[in-house]
This record gives C-alpha cells, sequence and structure tokens, in this order.
C-alpha cells in the first residue's frame, strides 16, 4: 500500500510543471506576407552583326557532261588504249575512230559529179558560140530568101512567072523563117540550162562538203579534258547514228543543286534585302534580288575540325519548286574543282561526293538577336525596371538555327527571359542572372563564326 502511495508525488509535479508550461508559452509571432521571386537566366539585347545564312545539302555532278554520240554509222577501227571508266583524259585525245571508206568513196563520188557537171556547162558554153554563129548564117539565108520571094512575086504581076513557082518560093522562105526561129529558140534555153548545171554543181559541192564533214566526224575527239564516267565501245563494233559511246566529265567546275526551302530562302532574301513584302521569285526578281543580296556560297565537305571548305559561286537557281518538299534548288558552282586538289590536304570535288552548302548574304549592322527558344508563340519574355516580368508581342524577321532574329517586341538594352517559365505571369517577380556565355554563343553564330544547327 506504502509502496502504491509513493507514486502520487511525481505524478501530482508533473501535472504541476505542464500547468506552468502552457500558462508560460507566448503566442506564436505574427509577420506580414512576402512575394517569393523567382530566379531565371537573361541576356541583354546588344546590337551585333547578323549574317544570314542557311544551310543546304547536296551531291556533286560535274559542271559539264560530254556524252560521245555517234554522227556518223560505221565499224569501229580505233579505241584509244587508255579509254577506261575513270581515266582523265586530255582536251583533244582522239579515243574513237570510225571506219573512213564509205566516206571516202563518198567524197570521191562528189568530186566526179562535179567534175561531170562543170563540163556539161562548158559544153554548153560551146554549144552557145556554135548556135549564134549557126544564127547568123541562117538569118543571112533567110534575108536571101525573102529577097528571091519578092523577086518572084513581081515577076508574077507581070506575067511572066507561073503562081506554082511563087507558092514554091514562099514555103521555102517560110521553112527558113522556121530554122532561124528554132536557132533563137535554142539559144533562148541556153542560159537556163547553163544556170540549171550551175546549180547541180551546187548541189554536188553540197554533196561533197556533207561527205568530207562526215569524214571528220569518224575521228571522235574529247572536246575538254575530262574524266571518263562510262564507255560502251569496243573494236570491230559497228556503231549506229545516236548511239552513246563515252561518257565524259568535265573536271574544271563542279556543280551542287542544294534544296532549301521556300520559307527559308525568302527568309534569307528579305532580311539581305530588307523588303518585308512577300518575294514572288520569279526568273527576272530572283536575279534582282540575287545581285542585292550579295551572295557567298561556301562547299564544306566534313565537320568540325576535319570539314575541307571550297569557295563557291552561285550559279542559278533551279526552274521549279518541288511540289512534293516545297523546296527550291540553288545550284552552286565550284571552279577548279580538281586544279585546286592539295595532296592530304583537300581532294579533289569529285561527282558523287554528299556536301554542305553555306548560303550567306550580306551582312546586317546592329541586330538584335535572341535565342529561338525565348520566342513562346508569337511573345517574348523582358523584365522591366523592378525586375518583373513584361509579355511583348514579337515579329521575328528571320529565323536562324537556334537564334531568332526579331523586328518588334524587344528593344536595344531590353533584359530578355531565356529559361523556361511556367506558369509566366506578367508583373511577376524575378531574379535576373546574366548568361554571357549564352550572349556570345548568340554573337558568334550571328556573325557566321559559330555552327549554324
Amino acid at each position: 500500500m506504502f509502496r502504491k502511495l509513493m507514486i502520487v508525488p511525481p505524478i501530482v509535479l508533473a501535472v504541476a510543471v505542464l500547468v506552468f508550461v502552457i500558462n508560460s508559452k507566448q503566442p506564436p509571432e505574427r509577420k506580414p506576407p512576402t512575394e517569393e521571386a523567382r530566379q531565371v537566366r537573361v541576356i541583354e539585347a546588344v546590337p551585333t552583326t547578323l549574317v544570314p545564312r542557311i544551310i543546304g545539302f547536296g551531291d556533286v555532278k560535274p559542271g559539264k557532261i560530254w556524252n560521245a554520240s555517234t554522227q556518223v554509222s560505221g565499224e569501229i577501227t580505233f579505241v584509244h588504249a587508255d579509254l577506261k571508266k575513270g581515266a582523265i583524259m586530255q582536251a583533244g585525245t582522239e579515243i574513237i575512230r570510225i571506219s573512213a571508206v564509205d566516206y571516202e568513196l563518198a567524197i570521191r563520188e562528189a568530186e566526179a559529179n562535179i567534175r561531170s557537171a562543170q563540163a556539161k556547162r562548158k559544153e554548153l558554153d560551146v554549144s552557145k558560140h556554135n548556135t549564134q554563129l549557126t544564127l547568123e548564117i541562117e538569118e543571112r539565108a533567110l534575108e536571101v530568101r525573102e529577097t528571091e520571094l519578092e523577086r518572084k512575086q513581081n515577076l508574077k504581076k507581070r506575067g511572066t512567072l507561073s503562081q506554082s513557082a511563087v507558092d514554091q518560093e514562099f514555103r521555102d522562105t517560110l521553112s527558113q523563117r522556121k530554122k532561124v526561129q528554132d536557132l533563137k529558140n535554142t539559144l533562148n534555153l541556153i542560159p537556163t540550162q547553163i544556170a540549171v548545171q550551175g546549180e547541180q554543181v551546187n548541189v554536188y559541192q553540197a554533196t561533197l562538203e556533207q561527205a568530207q564533214l562526215n569524214l571528220q566526224r569518224t575521228h571522235i575527239k574529247l572536246p575538254f579534258t575530262a574524266r571518263i564516267a562510262e564507255v560502251n565501245v569496243e573494236t570491230t563494233q559497228y556503231a549506229q547514228v545516236g548511239q552513246t559511246l563515252v561518257i565524259a566529265d568535265g573536271m574544271e567546275t563542279a556543280e551542287i543543286a542544294a534544296q532549301i526551302a521556300v520559307d527559308q530562302f525568302r527568309g534569307l532574301a528579305q532580311a539581305a534585302v530588307g523588303d518585308r513584302r512577300s518575294l514572288n521569285l520569279t526568273t527576272t526578281s530572283f536575279r534582282e534580288v540575287i545581285e542585292q543580296m550579295g551572295l557567298q556560297l561556301t562547299v564544306r565537305l566534313g565537320a568540325g575540325d576535319t570539314a575541307i571548305e571550297w569557295p563557291a559561286r552561285f550559279a542559278r537557281i533551279s526552274d521549279s519548286v518541288d511540289p512534293k518538299t516545297r523546296t527550291i534548288g540553288v545550284i552552286a558552282a565550284v571552279d577548279g574543282a580538281y586544279s585546286k586538289a592539295i595532296p592530304g590536304k583537300r581532294p579533289p570535288l569529285t561527282k558523287g561526293m554528299f556536301v554542305e552548302i553555306e548560303i550567306r548574304a550580306k551582312p546586317l549592322e546592329n541586330r538584335i538577336v535572341i535565342p529561338r527558344s525565348a520566342v513562346h508563340d508569337g511573345r517574348v519574355y523582358v523584365l522591366d525596371k523592378t525586375n518583373r516580368l513584361v509579355i511583348n508581342p514579337i515579329e521575328v524577321g528571320l529565323y536562324q538555327g537556334d537564334l531568332a532574329a526579331p523586328l518588334s517586341g524587344v528593344a536595344l538594352g531590353d533584359q530578355v527571359v531565356v529559361s523556361d517559365l511556367s506558369p509566366a505571369i506578367a508583373g511577376m517577380l524575378l531574379i535576373p542572372v546574366a548568361d554571357p556565355e549564352l550572349s556570345q554563343r548568340l554573337a558568334q553564330q550571328a556573325s557566321a563564326r559559330g555552327a549554324l544547327k
């Protein structure tokens, strides 16, 4: 019993301490509500030099392709020993020869025909001269006949000559007149016959020239220094007119047709020309736009530090827009595709290489660039002087890689938010943290010193 009563004092003491603590506790201190600021990355909108550029890709093709098609038929009698696929041959080299026997015979036949026609013409000249002499004799004989006819008619009137004698003389006179007229007709025809023979000589001369041309065509020579791409000929083979025997690629110039999106190219043109209206890419307007854009092209093989570059020039634009991909072909030309090769450093720009083409327009000074990711559905986030969020509508003049060049919505000196804000509420308080690396990277990309992604 005594032991049970010993538990009571500690319990009473504990209750007393608890009551004391509760009575001495102070109420919680009340603090006024505070606004929580979010930390964001920002860049300052500063003027920079923007080089509008776009990237395209395409296969290398030779600027010149020669199809050696036969213009005459015949047996192949000669094929150059070096005429093999991949061989490089100099301009003027005779690579194929066709039998010339038929064309040499045609030349001799044409020459014989010319000599025959010329002899016929000389014969007509002699005939004309002889006919003129005969005509003079017959005209004198006619004069004698007419005098005799007149004499007999006078005798008839006197009654000393019969009518039958007069009639006979009249018939003889008419016969003589006919001889004279026939000779005149013959003389009148001779100039025409001479002209016909002259034209016949011209026809035979044309036949001779054609035969001589065909003889020349039996020798097939390279018109320029080329690399052989295809060979379809052997000796003793019979070649038909129009048959393609050899295909050769020119080595001086290479061309690359880069497919560029129409909207992308229009943006490049508008940024360079400064015209915000829609551009109508016709042949005439395109030439004018190209002159204003001051295009510079670079062909690049590979990437990074191992990339090999060739300066290129704008050659032309393709004749149509691809209806499936909505792209337009911009054709770049590289001069000295083989001659500018450096062993171990720069290979020749050969057919079939898949290369990158960078197209640059003239630089634009004092332009603002921001990351493409900083544009949110036509809006951009900037900070006001109190570091509160302002949401501005933005109009972008050019998207280039991962940067955008705004025309409106961002002013010089603005702090542009480049972090992803969610949710983004106008007027919210932010803590700006500058991102100098991003600013430097954008400046490098804008000035064409950085890679275009």
